[in-house]
């Protein structure tokens, strides 16, 4: 089974009842929030109404809240660009 991977891009300040509703129902509340729903055609509908304000991915499967941190987190160590010339 895949999941759509949906993300909230834009801010929903100033926009209809309605768009904010779609939000709502899509459980999305805040920038940058993700969330994932199965692919099915009732959310595919809620997408298309706000599809400037989300970012949409289809994945394999549904990641927990831990993995979604360690994938936003870096890779620990350092390394360099590029060197400085003495």
């Amino acid at each position: 089974m895949s999941f759509f991977r949906i993300q909230l891009q834009r801010s929903a300040i100033g926009l209809p009842k309605r768009t904010r509703g779609v939000l709502m129902a899509l459980g999305l509340r805040k920038r940058s929030q993700t969330v994932f729903h199965p692919v099915e055609a009732q959310f595919a509908g809620m997408i298309l109404k706000v599809k400037e304000l989300v970012s949409v991915q289809e994945v394999d499967r549904a990641l927990d809240s831990k993995e979604l941190r360690a994938e936003r987190s870096p890779e620990p160590g350092f390394f360099i660009e590029k060197a400085v010339p003495r």
